[in-house]
């Protein structure tokens, strides 16, 4: 176990924003809030999955909702407290841990948050290894680990709790129905699992990874070495490009940033261009020429992470603008949403791109995420 520090919020806000795949929410707007709780004298303890009892009871927290949205319209501090109270109150039993639902993000952030104000432990894991959009992108529920209760609250008071849900998908459709009554953003804790489910289904030491990729970040920019490779030697993958944003489209639609970029190749890319599509998160990334999409060179359930190119700092769909400099890099995804039960709920055709085939990119044993 470890204790958090001002530090590490610094390097998990940077790890957390690259994997976060362009989506989980502002990695910044998290970090200060997270920042604030720690000089308020509040503490957090991360733990490690076999550090939880079998019989431990253990909830996710994290922020539902559109990323253009909630870099707007900010938290007002007591949604952590309360959804947690919310979901103790309807099982009649304490939580004894919480866990991230995605560590992509501000929403790496969210557990730390509720975990520094209920004064509960924070597991080193997550549900995805990454961002994904929708609640049944999750190696738990995937794996049939229930999904409700689940508690939702927003910044204005209001507080639900869905008891029973035949599945993760209709827990995705009501709670993203509910959200955007919200006004399109809102806090939510889904599912209270216990030590076993969580030790069997999570992908194990996300914190960990994403402050090593921050970290990895940030010595870089000290000693003036390349930050893309500081982030391969983390997480493994490859660059799959380098250029400038030429064309950004993006709507808000049904609680989801969607839309696409295009992308004009700088240096070795030179001459390419490079087409995005998005939701929330970047889905497939193709090879091509300025009005063609020619080649696949990455797709979900694997990681497209965008950096400004002259920082390192993590790109999100909502900061994408004409004129951007950018390197694109491609992180091979956890095994558990490799099979092909996985698949069909992360695989790009589960996003509307049947004809786009998943190609694993190959994983270096002992790197990258589990």
């Amino acid at each position: 176990m470890w204790n958090l520090t001002h530090d590490d919020v610094e390097a998990i806000a940077i790890g957390a924003g690259i994997l976060g795949t362009g989506g989980g929410g502002n990695p910044y707007i998290g970090k200060l809030r997270m920042q604030q709780i720690l000089k308020q004298g509040h503490t957090v303890q991360i733990i490690q999955l076999e550090e939880l009892a079998d019989d431990a009871l253990i909830c996710e927290v994290g922020w539902m909702g559109a990323p253009t949205v909630g870099v707007e319209k900010l938290p007002n501090g007591e949604e952590s407290n309360r959804v947690i109270e919310a979901l103790e109150s309807y099982v009649g039993k304490t939580i004894d841990a919480i866990a991230c639902s995605e560590v992509g993000g501000s929403n790496s952030m969210a557990p730390l948050e509720a975990g520094a104000l209920t004064n509960k432990p924070v597991v080193d894991s997550d549900a995805m290894g990454r961002a994904f959009p929708e609640m049944q992108m999750s190696t738990l529920f995937i794996n049939g680990v229930a999904c409700t209760p689940a508690a939702m609250v927003d910044e204005k008071g209001n507080c639900i709790v869905l008891g029973k849900m035949t599945d993760s998908f209709a827990l995705e459709k009501f709670a993203r129905d509910l959200c955007v009554q919200m006004g399109c953003t809102s806090l939510l804790a889904p599912g209270v699992m216990t030590g076993a489910e969580a030790k069997a289904h999570s992908v194990p030491r996300t914190l960990t990874l994403v402050k090593r990729v921050g970290e990895a970040v940030l010595h870089a920019r000290a000693v003036k070495s390349n930050f893309v490779d500081a982030v391969l030697n983390v997480t493994g993958g490859k660059e799959i490009f380098a250029g400038k944003m030429v064309d950004v489209q993006r709507r808000t639609i049904a609680g989801f940033a969607r839309g696409q970029l295009v992308a004009e190749g700088l240096g070795n890319y030179r001459g390419d261009y490079m087409h995005i599509a998005f939701q929330n998160e970047n889905l497939v990334a193709w090879r091509g020429s300025r009005d063609s999409r020619d080649e696949v060179v990455a797709c979900v359930p694997d990681l497209i992470c965008m950096l400004e190119s002259d920082s390192g700092e993590p790109i999100t769909t909502e900061q994408l603008r004409y004129g951007l400099r950018v390197n694109i890099l491609a992180i091979p995804c956890t095994d558990k949403f490799r099979t092909e039960q996985a698949l069909k709920i992360v695989g790009p055709a589960a996003f509307g791109y049947p004809d786009v085939i998943y190609v694993p990119l190959p994983k270096t044993p002992g790197q990258g995420i589990e």
